[in-house]
């Protein structure tokens, strides 16, 4: 049996991305930040975010003890959560190797000259032990 992937569905990070930019969100506010996007129904926002809950990508809090509506927030940072998708990614697709995606991005024109540079000196700082 497979294990069970740590990748976000195309909806859930976008709940995430809410989720982040807001740093706080109810099942309202995501609701209605999606509602002015397309069509969704509310049961459906709440159970995903149950599901993001039970995965361990969000937490919740009541917000006052006389309210009944829970706050969300984001129990992992976007950059963790990006790097292990990122890291699934390519050991899925490209068996572990981040070159041929490089070159795939290049040559699909995905990457510009100005990405290369951008690259190469993130090579050399971390070369060096700094940030880039």
């Amino acid at each position: 049996m497979r294990s069970k992937s740590r990748t976000l569905t195309e909806r859930e990070l976008e709940i995430m991305k809410i989720v982040w930019e807001r740093k706080t969100a109810t099942v309202r506010d995501v609701y209605e930040t999606l509602l002015k996007r397309r069509k969704i129904a509310y049961t459906t926002v709440m159970t995903m975010m149950n599901i993001l809950e039970e995965k361990k990508h969000l937490k919740k809090r009541v917000r006052a003890a006389d309210d009944r509506a829970y706050v969300y927030e984001a129990a992992r940072p976007r950059q963790q959560v990006i790097r292990a998708m990122v890291r699934e990614f390519v050991n899925r697709v490209f068996n572990g190797a981040a070159e041929p995606l490089l070159v795939h991005l290049v040559r699909e024109g995905q990457v510009s000259e100005s990405d290369l540079k951008k690259i190469s000196r993130a090579l050399r700082a971390g070369r060096e032990g700094e940030r880039p």
